[in-house]
């Protein structure tokens, strides 16, 4: 039993996903401070508020709705993934082009039916000679 977890906590893909995990929480903080930082600044700047929380409340039987909220997350998710996609994505794709122009894809092996019948003709060719 202890062998199988053994097995299973040092496979390749475990330790992978693990450092994955961490580098995703770290860089989170960087992706929120730059949202919260930068460019909620910038929202503020130019709507007069961070978030647009108290955008079209109205009150209902003492209950106050607040349709603002949703669209603060949904701007916040957006600039979210902006963040990511401009910071980490492109320039990833970017080195991965560069790394893919310098190598030539590897021809495909034959089938193996097409494999053994080129080995016969070479055969039958030799023997002909």
């Amino acid at each position: 039993m202890l062998q199988g977890f053994k097995d299973f906590i040092a496979r390749g893909s475990v330790i992978d996903l693990a450092v994955g995990v961490v580098i995703g929480a770290a860089f989170g903080a960087v992706v929120t401070a730059l949202v919260e930082g930068v460019l909620n600044p910038l929202i503020a700047a130019i709507f007069g508020h961070p978030n647009l929380d108290s955008l079209l409340a109205f009150t209902i039987n003492g209950s106050t709705i607040q349709p603002g909220l949703v669209l603060t997350a949904l701007i916040n998710f957006l600039l979210v993934a902006a963040a990511i996609y401009f910071a980490v994505v492109l320039p990833m794709n970017k080195l991965a082009e560069r790394r893919a122009r310098g190598e030539e894809p590897e021809p495909v092996a034959p089938a193996e039916d097409v494999a053994l019948l080129t080995e016969i003709r070479d055969l039958l060719a030799t023997k002909a000679s």
